[in-house]
């Protein structure tokens, strides 16, 4: 499915796959169905964005994985001219019993700093399911970001969501991101990896609640900042049961000198040894 703005620009079957999206008015609405036990190998591609210099763009998703399907999805957000832009996105993920999702989403939005970018998402992973989302915002200027992501996972179930984010000059990023395990032996894991440089500002909060036996949540978040850029880490945890176990790391601060000086060994000047160690961090 493609659609630039308001207006849906393709939408193409795929057998195991049901596809509902209509354009109203004022945003996007659709409905993706991925049928019980079908398994599709090849990625399901999404591409939304908006081509003029100037507009908004609100999709609302509901995405269904039925018991014992599996997919993967490859969303490519492009906003290359904008100056001025707004894109919203509204998602409910359903991830059935035995189900298996992994969610790719990159950005781009060019250099101007004018998008303001507000993903919101709430995700239930059900029994024995598996959910891996990656988001990356890496090439242009981010502008203003507001991600915001509530997961709940079943018995043993599985849950990872990795966000990856460059800001540059005037940028700001806030990420709250949190998950509860719910069921026994239910697994969820927040990695966090944020570069900030010029006077960019990020606000990043990690939640992981484990209410139930054996469950397990780790909560990893890194900062590296430059020049006058400002960097917050919030994580919190929580456990009801006494069975039940959660970590957490957070680090900001400057490039590691270890690692710069191992590279400046090799030739490279402290410019390029910070921006390799920054790319290494974000791939």
């Amino acid at each position: 499915m493609a659609a630039s703005g308001h207006r849906l620009v393709s939408q193409r079957e795929i057998p195991g796959i049901t596809i509902d999206a209509q354009e109203t008015g004022d945003g996007i609405t659709n409905t993706i169905i991925i049928e019980k036990g079908k398994r599709i190998e090849l990625p399901i591609h999404l591409c939304l964005g908006i081509t003029e210099k100037a507009g908004i763009q609100r999709i609302q998703t509901r995405l269904v994985i039925e018991e014992g399907a599996s997919a993967s999805f490859l969303a490519h957000c492009l906003f290359p001219f904008v100056e001025s832009g707004e894109h919203r996105m509204d998602a409910t993920i359903e991830i059935k019993e035995g189900a298996h999702v992994r969610y790719h989403e990159s950005h781009y939005q060019g250099t101007h700093g004018g998008m303001v970018v507000v993903p919101k998402a709430i995700i239930a992973v059900g029994p024995g399911a598996q959910y891996f989302s990656d988001f990356s915002l890496v090439k242009g200027r981010v502008g203003q970001l507001n991600i915001d992501y509530v997961v709940q996972v079943d018995t043993s179930a599985v849950a990872e969501l990795t966000s990856k984010v460059f800001g540059r000059e005037s940028d700001s990023i806030h990420i709250k991101e949190k998950m509860v395990l719910a069921g026994e032996y239910a697994k969820g894991l927040i990695k966090t990896r944020v570069a900030l440089e010029h006077d960019a500002q990020g606000e990043m909060t990690g939640i992981m609640e484990a209410h139930a036996k054996g469950a397990r949540g780790h909560v990893d978040c890194r900062e590296i900042i430059k020049d006058r850029a400002v960097g917050r880490a919030i994580p919190i945890v929580e456990v009801t049961h006494p069975e039940a176990k959660v970590t957490h790391e957070a680090a900001i601060g400057t490039v590691d000198k270890k690692e710069l000086e191992t590279l400046m060994a090799h030739g490279l000047d402290p410019e390029q040894a910070t921006e390799l160690i920054v790319s290494g961090m974000l791939q």
